[in-house]
């Protein structure tokens, strides 16, 4: 098993510079969703806070080498992806609220 080490400093709110082994990062956001931004890419998080769900999108850095790149022509975006994730998050809470006030009603 590996050694981890990870650091994580609040600038201000909403507003991170973390730390490992791998190098340095920045995470913009709040409690259910974050953006986060370092060498290996950027990597949207969205969840439903306290739950335990949550939907996490990654993008790998632009390749220097054109021929290098692999093509995404046909692939939904990030952007799309997060709102299909945020939209199957608010169905999840949804159903299991409505589970919930159903069965206290018993």
């Amino acid at each position: 098993m590996g050694f981890r080490f990870h650091r994580r400093l609040r600038l201000f709110p909403g507003v991170r510079l973390n730390f490992s082994k791998s190098g340095i990062s920045t995470s913009i956001g709040r409690r259910g969703a974050w953006l986060t931004l370092g060498k290996r890419g950027s990597r949207v998080t969205v969840g439903l806070p306290g739950s335990g769900l949550s939907y996490t999108s990654t993008q790998a850095p632009p390749h220097a080498d054109p021929a290098a790149a692999v093509t995404t022509l046909g692939q939904p975006s990030t952007l799309a992806r997060l709102f299909r994730a945020a939209i199957w998050v608010a169905v999840i809470a949804s159903a299991g609220w409505i589970a919930i006030v159903e069965f206290s009603h018993r």
